[in-house]
């Protein structure tokens, strides 16, 4: 077992590769402590830093569908060894892949080290999260405040129509029920003196257009008192802020994405049924608008919001908070030029379509 990793997951090239898949393929006793090895591979990536979610994304976007499978499955094999997991891991293990995936002998060995290779290379990344094993304080209520069920409803039906009108009036509500929930939180944290403190989570932001999609993220982010930062390199993004914010942008952040797409997909038609062929251009340029132009009224949108004015030192002290922990976790974060936007008629369309998915608060200033 030593020298077939040993060759497989440390050398340079695949030579090793195929001499450990084929000791491990020789030795089908050698399968219950390959199992253990990956188990432990995982486990050590909990220790610098990722999350399920984070090592599902990764194998996906670097390696093929049945690497997923058998990730998805060290996953789940290691995290029974726990009587509890911190919080948002129960939901992360509730979307792993589906069975375990099997072949001859050389393939899924040589598959398990191609998988292995992977996961001994993880860098240490920020946490966000107690790792499984130690001691953390587990979120007040299993159940899901009813505030957020409403909003998740109204960002459905937005998603689900096919009216703009209808979308954007839905769009709007969810955004404002939002805020109001924020101040909420806040007012009663701030009665009851509780120690809460911002806190992370991990938010993917996969290609294509994840330059669009990061913006996105960035400007909901922003409208619900939380920052993000992207790491390109790993298909992610870190949004900081108290967990009853993160929770809106989470939501908030998928709905626009799939109302994007939904919009991109019916310009992209229009532009074809006008004899204009459309490619990749159209698209970037369609979603970096969209983003802007939602960032805009996401903005506006948060400046309307009303606070009763003995809670604005406490909002205040929170947004000094969540700044404050963003620097403690991203001492060093860099900005860059946004390039790609060259096609007029995707700029112009993208945002029509933001306009349309507009989240402003009053719905007497949703009319175009």
């Amino acid at each position: 077992m030593d020298e077939a990793l040993a060759g497989a997951l440390y050398a340079q090239g695949d030579a090793g590769l195929d001499t450990g898949a084929s000791l491990l393929a020789a030795d089908p006793g050698a399968d219950g402590e390959l199992t253990r090895r990956g188990e432990e591979f995982v486990r050590r990536a909990w220790e610098r830093g990722w999350q399920p979610a984070d090592v599902v994304r990764l194998v996906r976007r670097d390696l093929d569908e049945h690497h997923v499978r058998l990730v998805s499955g060290l996953i789940a094999g290691e995290s029974h060894r726990y009587d509890r997991l911190p919080p948002r891991w129960s939901a992360q293990l509730a979307e792993l892949a589906g069975p375990e995936w099997r072949a001859d002998r050389f393939s899924y060995a040589t598959a398990v080290l191609e998988l292995y290779r992977l996961l001994v290379g993880l860098p240490t990344i920020e946490p966000v999260g107690p790792v499984p094993g130690t001691p953390f304080t587990a979120p007040p209520s299993p159940h899901e405040p009813r505030m957020l069920g409403r909003i998740r409803a109204l960002l459905a039906k937005a998603e689900a129509t096919g009216f703009p009108e209808e979308a954007e009036a839905l769009t709007a509500k969810a955004q404002e029920l939002m805020a109001r929930h924020s101040v909420d939180e806040a007012a009663v944290s701030h009665r009851t003196h509780a120690k809460d403190a911002p806190t992370a989570c991990r938010i993917g932001v996969d290609a294509p257009y994840e330059t669009a999609k990061a913006i996105l993220l960035d400007a909901v982010a922003t409208a619900n008192r939380c920052r993000a930062v992207w790491n390109g390199a790993f298909g992610f993004s870190t949004v900081v802020g108290y967990d009853s914010d993160l929770e809106s942008v989470e939501l908030l952040h998928t709905s626009l994405l799939v109302q994007g797409h939904a919009a991109m997909t019916r310009a992209e038609a229009s532009q074809r049924a006008g004899g204009r062929k459309r490619t990749k251009t159209f698209r970037q340029s369609f979603l970096m608008s969209y983003a802007s132009r939602v960032g805009e009224r996401l903005a506006a949108a948060a400046e309307s919001v009303a606070a009763p004015e003995d809670l604005l030192p406490v909002l205040a002290s929170r947004d000094v908070a969540v700044a404050g922990r963003t620097e403690e976790m991203f001492p060093r974060t860099t900005t860059t030029r946004v390039r790609g936007v060259t096609d007029e008629a995707g700029w112009l369309d993208g945002r029509a379509a933001a306009d349309r998915a507009q989240v402003s608060r009053e719905r007497g200033q949703l009319r175009q």
